[in-house]
């Protein structure tokens, strides 16, 4: 059994990032102090890398399911977790990436490219990791003193990627079957396909490095190619995507054929219509030469024998009329072999700089928008996408129902432990702030409406109340002040001890209309005629003048002589 894979399908997960910690640091005279629990790690992410090492997607079809490691979870005094390592998966050069179609438990086709990994070192983030939740230290502000609750850590995405090998061939060699493709491979390099005189031998592509002189490129035969491949006739389309990237075609013409309704002119003619068919549905990489431009080399094999050497002789003008070079040789002598080698060597280094100068061509032709990288921890959301929507759906028993979709809720509501009352009033808290209950109420939902955030298995499903509370605020049962406030912190809080700017102008302004009252009191009894003689008392019963508590003595002797008489 064949040992090539140039196809297979891989289950990646990234992962999960680490919750975050709820501690509140406690002293000998502090026994709150304030919160300290650290933020969780990262999950790793899973990583496809070209290596020039590897050479096959053998070791991906026994181990298809590959999982990244994990963040660990945050600890006490402001201590983060640790970051999960990211897996690094090593695949040949010219592994394209697509995502997978298909339902589940049947085989996987290709779907939408994902990544072309066309030169040695390029990478590509198939699953990206979950991030790590914040602890309560990091969600305490100005408000929130006190936060009794931490975030969950996000699981880290998790998809199905098919893998396709293209080789990345210089000279791609097509032909009918037993045409001596394998034998001019094995002839001009140090491989070793398979070779037997019936058809079809051939069941994966043969690669071979050629040294010819200071010359050294790779060769490729594509087997199971007649006439109807490109419909699927043969082995079909299974191996023709190997010619993608190549530069140079030969076409590989045996001429020792001994069937009747074949000639090498009419060989060369219904391959290339089959190659024309192929052309057309496919997608050639960036400066890639298309199917039909690249140049073309005939190669009439088998020539030591007698009737092949005559109907080589006879085809060739044929052939050069219409612009191609043609060359004779013999894998089993191995005549001409040289000739042929040294001709491609020189036509593949010619391409390869057309190639080069085509592609970095295109490359600045298109205009392409990299965005600052950010530092944080969180993963910014798609510019493009919208911050949130909702759609009012019903079945067909008539119930309603409201889904919110949207990058930030669905985020926040896996962030959310619903086991702690102060981390869903946090939820609803930033769902209101986004708008989310606005747009509901504009919908028509009522208090009591079950409520959906996100689509699948992660879904969350709930009634909607818009009145919901909870956290600190509600101790005792009864809401005692605003979401987010901490009362237990209100009474050492300096801050609410310390007066506004309205407290202040409200203050002095009743002390200037208490002075200015005063003032005309004391106008008005200066107008009635008080305080005309400084040495007179108006008022001996005034125990606050100085006068009344000056002449007390005197006032107490009166006093007791009326009340002896």
């Amino acid at each position: 059994m064949a040992d090539f894979v140039d196809r297979v399908t891989v289950h990646v997960k990234g992962g999960d990032g680490g919750n975050g910690s709820a501690g509140i640091r406690r002293e000998k005279y502090k026994p709150l102090a304030g919160p300290n629990g650290g933020n969780g790690g990262d999950g790793g992410s899973v990583i496809f890398v070209a290596d020039e090492n590897a050479n096959s997607l053998l070791d991906y079809r026994f181990i298809p399911h590959r999982t990244a490691d994990s963040g660990t979870m945050g600890l006490g005094d402001t201590k983060d977790g640790s970051k999960g390592k990211d897996l690094i998966l090593p695949v040949p050069v010219g592994t394209m990436i697509f995502t997978a179609k298909g339902a589940k438990g049947q085989t996987k086709r290709p779907g939408e490219l994902l990544a072309d990994l066309r030169h040695v070192g390029d990478r590509f983030v198939a699953a990206a990791g979950g991030a790590g939740g914040l602890g309560n230290a990091a969600l305490a502000n100005r408000t929130r003193r006190a936060p009794g609750f931490a975030l969950l850590g996000e699981p880290g995405e998790e998809r199905d990627v098919v893998l396709e090998l293209k080789s990345i061939a210089d000279v791609a060699l097509v032909g009918f079957p037993s045409a001596g493709k394998s034998s001019l491979v094995a002839a001009m390099s140090a491989a070793k396909p398979k070779i037997a005189d019936y058809p079809f031998t051939t069941l994966v592509p043969n690669l071979g490095v050629v040294m010819a002189g200071d010359y050294r490129y790779t060769i490729a035969d594509v087997p199971g190619l007649i006439p109807g491949a490109s419909e699927g006739k043969g082995l079909g389309l299974e191996f023709l995507r190997h010619i993608e990237r190549t530069e140079i075609i030969v076409h590989v013409i045996d001429c020792a054929t001994l069937e009747p309704d074949r000639d090498p002119v009419s060989d060369y003619h219904a391959l290339e219509h089959e190659l024309a068919q192929y052309a057309d549905k496919l997608e050639l990489p960036v400066g890639a030469i298309p199917i039909l431009d690249r140049p073309r080399i005939i190669v009439l094999n088998k020539v030591d024998v007698p009737e092949a050497k005559e109907l080589a002789d006879f085809v060739r003008p044929e052939f050069e009329k219409m612009g191609l070079r043609v060359f004779e040789v013999s894998t089993a002598s191995h005549a001409g072999l040289k000739e042929l080698g040294y001709a491609l060597g020189e036509l593949v280094t010619q391409m390869r700089k057309e190639v080069a100068r085509r592609e970095q061509g295109q490359e600045d032709e298109r205009v392409v928008i990299k965005p600052l990288e950010r530092k944080g921890r969180r993963r910014p959301a798609a510019a493009a996408e919208a911050d949130f929507k909702v759609e009012r759906e019903t079945n067909r028993n008539g119930d309603v129902w409201y889904t919110v979709t949207g990058t930030k809720p669905e985020r926040w509501v896996v962030q959310t432990n619903f086991d702690n009352d102060e981390a869903v009033g946090y939820l609803a808290d930033r769902l209101a702030k986004l708008g989310v209950e606005d747009e509901l109420r504009r919908q028509g939902a009522h208090a009591g409406d079950e409520v959906r955030i996100g689509r699948g298995d992660r879904a969350v499903a709930f009634d909607w109340d818009p009145t919901i509370a909870a956290g600190a605020e509600m101790l005792d049962g009864l809401q005692l002040g605003s979401r987010g406030k901490d009362l237990r912190l209100e009474a050492n809080d300096l801050r609410a001890q310390r007066r506004t700017n309205a407290e202040r102008r409200r203050e002095y302004h009743e002390m200037m209309d208490a002075r200015a009252a005063v003032r005309e009191a004391m106008m008005a009894e200066r107008k009635d005629g008080h305080w005309a003689d400084p040495s007179v008392d108006d008022d001996r019963h005034d125990r606050e003048s100085l006068f009344g508590r000056g002449e007390a003595g005197d006032d107490q002797e009166q006093d007791s002589e009326e009340a002896g008489e």
